[in-house]
């Protein structure tokens, strides 16, 4: 096993994707802690049943205060923290021209200022301790997509932001990259297998050049990759895991 006894936390892992990544890390051996905004406890559980080690933790990632108890608690429930995972994200869809102020600030909050907590944190003991591992999911949509000013531009900063955490942190022995996933099938995009009897989803498929959705173990395997020995020389990077799909 690549992460055997390191310590992990992956925020917005109570589904989808986060829980994708989560279960990966935890197979790999990790001791994964779990953080979202609802009880991640199912998901817990269903590691745990596996034979992982895994805890959770509620959060709210736009409150600094609570991202700060977090990584504590990784560290007090586990000794250190090795891997930071920020993933917990939410989208507000809608035409520029027409989009609410609220809409655009709760994306940039959770989206962005999350990632930032979320980094600013870990980095904290992990140049304390000489080593770590950040990775920050963002989007292929970071380059500008219609309806999605506020997710591309809260995406686009995560790419900012964990470029510059990469190059003030490469000294202490931290890697920072991002993950750019494409389209991948969860319980929230499957629904669009029942828009427009399935049109919605077939119409996605065909900008998909391998033409089919990804799963979150997809993404899960890069994040594993990514917080491995083996990856000790790659920081910096954006990643992208969508099938050649491009937005």
């Amino acid at each position: 096993m690549r992460l055997k006894d390191k310590v992990a936390i992956v925020t917005g892992a109570g589904r989808g994707l986060g829980k994708g990544i989560a279960k990966k890390l935890a197979e790999e051996g990790a001791k994964v802690v779990l953080a979202d905004m609802n009880s991640p406890d199912e998901a817990v559980a269903e590691i745990t049943a596996g034979g992982g080690t895994a805890s959770a933790f509620t959060v709210n990632v736009t409150k600094q205060e609570e991202m700060q108890a977090m990584v504590q608690y990784a560290i007090d429930t586990y000794g250190t923290l090795d891997i930071m995972v920020n993933n917990a994200g939410i989208n507000k869809d809608g035409m520029l021209h027409k989009m609410p102020a609220e809409n655009w600030n709760v994306v940039i909050d959770v989206d962005l200022t999350g990632a930032f907590y979320g980094t600013q944190e870990a980095l904290k003991h992990m140049r304390t301790q000489g080593s770590g591992r950040i990775i920050n999911i963002s989007s292929g949509s970071w380059l500008g997509n219609l309806g999605q000013a506020n997710y591309a531009a809260a995406k686009a900063g995560v790419v900012g932001l964990t470029k510059t955490a990469a190059r003030e942190s490469a000294q202490k022995g931290i890697t920072c990259n991002v993950i750019c996933p494409g389209f991948i099938e969860t319980d929230m995009t499957v629904k669009l297998k029942e828009v427009n009897e399935g049109k919605a989803w077939d119409s996605m498929m065909e900008r998909i050049p391998m033409g089919y959705a990804g799963q979150p173990s997809d993404v899960g395997n890069m994040v594993a990759f990514l917080a491995s020995d083996e990856a000790a020389y790659i920081t910096s990077e954006v990643i992208n895991v969508g099938g050649g799909m491009i937005v």
